[in-house]
């Protein structure tokens, strides 16, 4: 008989020292993923991937991302995209002051 977790939040102890809380990806998906604002940008954001490749510069499993050069996922006009390697592409925070530090 497996033994199920009583508190899905409860902190994690590493060493006997308490850790952060485990993610509730359930409340994650719904009180942010489900916004009305975040389905668009998923949305265009797999728009943008499509349409790169049609033109056959991405395939599936090529460890390369469709980038907006500008940051804004809404922007799907072709001087605004541009290929790049998926690890040079994450390889920056997603804050509003990180798209200065961009060096993609």
């Amino acid at each position: 008989m497996a033994v199920k977790p009583k508190n899905k939040t409860k902190k994690m102890n590493v060493g006997g020292v308490a850790t952060k809380t485990k993610r509730n990806y359930v409340k994650e998906n719904t009180n942010y993923k489900a916004r009305p604002e975040q389905i668009a940008k998923r949305v265009k954001r797999n728009a943008a991937r499509r349409a790169m490749e049609r033109k056959g510069l991405v395939r599936k499993g090529d460890n390369r991302d469709v980038d907006h050069k500008n940051g804004n996922a809404m922007d799907n006009r072709p001087s605004n995209l541009r290929v790049v390697a998926s690890k040079r592409n994450r390889s920056f925070p997603r804050t509003a002051s990180a798209t200065k530090k961009r060096k993609v």
